[in-house]
């Protein structure tokens, strides 16, 4: 009887092909873009997640003691909010400007808002700031977090089912190595990575629209992301979480002709956001 030598790329297509099966069938589900997604987790225990997180970040972060950058921040989430398919009543949600010099914001699941003082430097009016909430936004509307938890749930199980197989084969020590590391390094750059790419485009074309449908002009959304670009820094796009500011800008602008649409109709129906700073 001839025996076939151990390959390890194909043991690591194998274990992750059928892992994905039985993951994608038990739980399946369509982002807002019409993309697949896996989903294992009930909504109330994401949005559990989201508020003790919330919980965590205001006991860490101190509130910004700008009153009138609290009450600016405040204007524009009260903007969009409305805009939302569901929960749009802005009292349902807590909006929080953090005292941090960071240049970031982020929303979470259970209605949570987050804003660093820092993104105001980039951000530079209402209408980019606006894209960035509408961005964060996007992330809830779609449930990006509960589908990263499950990829990450989903990657787990797939290696924990490749080191029990492997440790009943007769694979030699060093075969068994090649392929958990294998496995692990193209969960991270194969699986995760990508897909949180894929959810930050995903965001930027959701906010996009939530934007111009709230009255802000989509075209600022596009020179947001221009300040970002000056500003530099980050990692390689292919080995981050964030696609690059030009992929980020030639995306929105594909998308422009639609926002310009939702914007225009907008403020024909008179809406005309008026935050100020």
């Amino acid at each position: 009887m001839t025996t076939m030598p151990f390959n390890p790329l194909r043991f690591l297509l194998a274990t992750a092909a059928t892992t994905c099966v039985l993951l994608t069938l038990s739980s399946c589900a369509t982002s807002p873009e019409g993309r697949s997604q896996l989903r294992l987790l009930p909504e109330d225990q994401i949005n559990s997640m989201g508020v003790q997180s919330f919980e965590q970040i205001k006991q860490q972060t101190p509130e910004s003691k700008n009153a009138n950058m609290r009450a600016y921040v405040q204007c524009i989430a009260d903007t969009i909010i409305p805009q939302l398919e569901k929960d749009r009543d802005p009292a349902l949600w807590e909006v929080r400007v953090f005292a941090d010099d960071q240049a970031n914001a982020f929303a979470l699941p259970g209605n949570k808002i987050g804003v660093y003082e820092g993104l105001l430097k980039y951000a530079v009016n209402q209408h980019q700031v606006a894209a960035v909430m509408g961005h964060e936004l996007a992330h809830v509307i779609a449930q990006h977090g509960n589908e990263r938890v499950s990829d990450q749930l989903a990657a787990q199980t797939g290696i924990a089912i490749a080191t029990i197989a492997l440790g009943t084969s007769q694979t030699s020590d060093s075969n068994k190595k090649l392929v958990l590391a294998g496995l692990g390094l193209g969960v991270q750059y194969g699986v995760i990575l990508p897909f949180s790419r894929t959810h930050e485009s995903e965001a930027d074309l959701i906010g996009l629209d939530l934007m111009a449908k709230s009255g802000f002009d989509p075209k600022e959304s596009v020179k947001l992301w221009e300040n970002m670009s000056k500003a530099g820094g980050g990692a390689p796009e292919f080995l981050s979480t964030h696609p690059s500011s030009k992929t980020r800008i030639k995306d929105l602008n594909a998308r422009m002709p639609r926002a310009l649409e939702a914007y225009n109709k907008a403020q024909a129906q008179n809406k005309k956001p008026n935050c100020r700073l």
